[in-house]
């Protein structure tokens, strides 16, 4: 589910088993619009201003409610925060140590991994599996050769 944008936020949890509210449909149209791969702190303080209702607690309850029934990706490539991704897709992620961006990359190696994975369990069932790099990005590697 790459391009996920045109997707109807009521139709897409309610295919995943989640019943939609005001603060769920605005969590995932969220995460379907912003492909930064934001922290439970960073959507909060997007939308608080839109829902004066939602609460920090609505918002970390939600995305772990998400991330449970297979809509969203909860990534741990990030040492101190937690990231979002609302493109469940088959693919890897790439988590800059210098200036804290997720990029997606590895569509087709994701695919490959994942097709291998459950051929070759040996029993075990694999559900989930995911890629994460870090390093530095090509933005923040210019800037330090050109501060060099």
């Amino acid at each position: 589910m790459r391009n996920n944008v045109d997707v109807n936020a009521e139709d897409y949890l309610i295919s995943h088993g989640v019943k939609p509210s005001v603060q769920r449909l605005a969590i995932m149209n969220y995460l379907f619009s912003h492909k930064t791969h934001p922290t439970a702190d960073e959507i909060y303080m997007s939308l608080h201003s839109e829902i004066v209702t939602l609460s920090k607690t609505t918002v970390y309850n939600t995305l772990k409610l998400l991330a449970e029934k297979g809509a969203i990706l909860a990534l741990g490539v990030d040492d101190k925060n937690m990231r979002f991704d609302g493109d469940i897709s088959a693919h890897a992620h790439f988590f800059c140590t210098k200036c804290g961006r997720v990029y997606d990359f590895g569509f087709e190696i994701m695919a490959k991994i994942n097709s291998l994975a459950s051929v070759s369990a040996e029993g075990y069932r694999i559900d989930d599996s995911q890629l994460n790099c870090k390093g530095i990005c090509s933005e923040c590697a210019r800037l330090e050769a050109e501060s060099e």
